[in-house]
Formats: C-alpha cells, sequence, structure tokens
C-alpha cells in the first residue's frame, strides 16, 4: 500500500471512528512534563541520592537553587494547561496568577512531604530485616517511590489541582506495580512490602503505622453504578497498626478494619473487623504423593 492510500484511510478513520479530546482546541498536561516535575520533586526531597555530585553545602544550596526554579516553570505550565483542558478558556494568561500561587504553595508543601517520606523510609527500614540501610531503602525499594508519588500527587490534589494528580498515580502504577489513587488518606509511617499488584483506592482511609504486602486490594464492593458512586465513599478504612497480608482482599466503604489487627493472606472482606483482630482463612487439607509409583511417603 502506498503512503498516500495509507494516509486516506487514516483520515477516513478520522472522520469515522472520533476520539478527541474533551476541549479539543487546548492543550492537555503532557506525561513527559508530568514525570518530570515528579523527578525534580524527587531530588527536591532526596537531596544528592539521585545524582554523582559530591553534597557540598554551598554547591548543595546553588542546585537546590537550580532545581527549584526548573520545577517552578515545568509545574507553573503544566497547571495552566490543566485549568485549560477543563474549562472553555483559550487564553492563557488567565491562569497565570493562579497557577503561580499554586506553585508556591506547592513548594511550601514539600517540608512537610519529606518528614512524612522520612517516616515512610524509617517504617521500610524497621519492617524489613533485608534491609541494608535506609539509603539502600530510599534509592532501590518500589513501595517508598510509590508512596513519595503518592504523597506528591496528594498535595498537588488538596491545592486543587486537577488531571496532573492522576497521571502521576498512573506513572508510579506502570512503574512500580503499585496503584495508589491521589485522593486516598494516608496516614505516617506506611510501609508496602513488595508491592506488586497492590490498589489503594480513591476514598480509602489508611492510619499510621499500618503494613501492607503485594497484591493486596483496599477496592470498591461493585462498579457497576459506574459514575454514579462519583463522591460516595467506596473503599474501606484501616485503622492505626493495622498489617494486612498478600493478596488480602478489603472492599467497600462501610468496611473498617479496627487497630491493631492482623489480616491474613488471600482472605476476601466486606464486613467490619473490630480491634486486635487476627483474620485467616481455615488453613487447607494437604495431600503428599509420591512421584515413585506404589511408594508411600506418609
Amino acid at each position: 500500500m502506498k503512503i498516500a492510500e495509507i494516509i486516506a484511510k487514516l483520515q477516513e478513520s478520522y472522520r469515522n471512528t472520533e476520539i478527541k479530546k474533551d476541549h479539543s482546541a487546548c492543550r492537555i498536561p503532557q506525561n513527559r512534563e508530568v514525570n518530570r516535575i515528579i523527578q525534580l520533586t524527587k531530588d527536591i526531597v532526596f537531596p544528592g541520592y539521585f545524582t554523582t555530585d559530591l553534597i557540598v553545602e554551598n554547591e548543595c544550596k546553588k542546585k537546590l537553587s537550580r532545581t527549584v526554579r526548573k520545577l517552578r516553570k515545568v509545574l507553573k505550565k503544566q497547571i495552566i494547561y490543566s485549568r485549560l483542558y477543563l474549562t472553555d478558556e483559550q487564553d492563557s494568561s488567565i491562569f497565570k496568577d493562579e497557577s503561580c500561587e499554586i506553585c508556591q504553595l506547592y513548594f511550601s508543601e514539600i517540608p512537610k512531604i519529606r518528614e512524612m517520606i522520612v517516616l515512610d523510609v524509617e517504617a521500610h527500614y524497621q519492617g524489613d530485616p533485608s534491609a541494608l540501610n535506609h539509603d539502600q531503602v530510599v534509592i532501590s525499594y518500589p513501595g517508598i517511590y510509590a508512596i513519595l508519588i503518592y504523597r506528591i500527587a496528594h498535595a498537588l490534589d488538596n491545592l486543587g489541582v486537577r488531571v496532573i494528580p492522576r497521571m502521576m498515580s498512573e506513572f508510579a502504577h506502570r512503574e512500580t506495580g503499585i496503584d495508589i489513587n491521589p485522593k486516598a488518606i494516608i496516614g505516617k509511617s506506611f510501609f508496602i512490602d513488595h508491592g506488586t499488584g497492590v490498589v489503594i483506592g480513591e476514598t480509602a482511609i489508611i492510619g499510621d503505622r499500618v503494613k501492607i504486602y503485594q497484591g493486596v486490594t483496599l477496592g470498591a464492593m461493585s462498579l457497576r453504578k459506574g459514575q454514579r458512586l462519583k463522591g460516595i465513599k467506596r473503599h474501606p478504612t484501616i485503622e492505626n497498626d493495622v498489617t494486612v497480608y498478600s493478596n488480602a482482599s478489603i472492599l467497600g466503604g462501610h468496611t473498617v478494619i479496627g487497630e491493631n489487627s492482623v489480616i491474613g493472606s488471600n482472605v476476601f472482606i466486606t464486613k467490619s473487623i473490630p480491634k486486635n483482630s487476627v483474620v485467616t482463612n481455615k488453613e487447607p487439607e494437604l495431600e503428599l504423593r509420591s512421584n515413585v509409583k506404589n511408594e508411600s511417603i506418609w
């Protein structure tokens, strides 16, 4: 098929099968730039961890100043794009002052993000006997990376930024296999061990010193009503000092896991659990047979 024929077929496809932006005349936030916001914030939160440069007081101050300026420029533009996308306005200048104000508020949140992520790092180090030191946790643990991106996205979401926080959480999802909605509320010293397959829904509430393992779902009971469920608490509440082991599913907006409880692997929970409880499945009966004919093991 010739190029001209291919172009003609593509144009026909555009006419017959529309896939377009809701506001097609404006720009939308770009994944590459949103990912850059994450990386620049990460460099501010963990100075010196993701560079080969030696950290010296004066040089650190200069590098921090450059990083802040870069982040401000990128974030400001993407916030403007997010506002244009959700309005009928075409003039980006009307959102200039608003985006500047949000940037300033965001920078004031970064010290708080650092305080929270330091506690998360400590929780990972104390909770994992295989951790060499805190630095290893910072530079290599997917749980910490996903939690950091969540805390960045959550801060922006609280400042009224739309679109961008969810783009951030989906970037973390692709990178780590951990899916945390930016609107979820997560307390101090949060530990995700291994992490692959973890899902934390939009209206989930997680207390302090909670530890969860791979494959855990904090989800909704049913999504058949779709958009009609918007704004309703659909996901569970996990109180302080709870441990949830691998592949457990805890569902429903009215489901509360009481403090200091332990939820075992592979359990399916749709009702509240009182505090200080241990929840497990009954141990299945094992069958052990020899792989050699007519030879008994037991």
